[in-house]
């Protein structure tokens, strides 16, 4: 059961590196309720991304370690969205670049803001 949105949220949020590999370990010996815990404890993962992305980690997958990987992930995933939300910082509308990112993607709060600091500090590789 995929849900795109917190399939995107999985692939965008960034996730500590010892915390991926725990929720790996966990989700092989099939405490996949115990790997989410896990995954959700010092990351902005909701419940849904959580679960989206031990599936990610069992089938191999790594998952951002930070806020430029993220982004790199989000550019990847959706050109379009990082379009607009470039838009909306060029005229100083974080609040809306934010809610806009959260509405797209289902990243949570904090995730979203701290992705759409990450956008307006960084130029857009070409």
């Amino acid at each position: 059961m995929t849900n795109t949105k917190a399939r995107t949220a999985a692939l965008i949020t960034p996730v500590g590196r010892e915390a991926q590999d725990e929720a790996r370990a966990l989700a092989a010996g099939g405490r996949t309720g115990k790997a989410v815990r896990r995954l959700r404890r010092g990351s902005w993962l909701k419940r849904g991304p959580a679960r989206e992305a031990v599936e990610l980690l069992a089938a191999g997958h790594a998952l951002p370690t930070d806020n430029a990987e993220g982004l790199a992930a989000l550019r990847r995933l959706d050109a379009e969205l990082v379009a607009e939300l470039t838009a909306l910082l060029d005229d100083d509308q974080q609040i809306a670049a934010v809610k806009l990112l959260r509405e797209r993607t289902g990243v949570d709060l904090a995730g979203g803001y701290h992705l759409v600091l990450e956008l307006g500090g960084r130029p857009a590789a070409d």
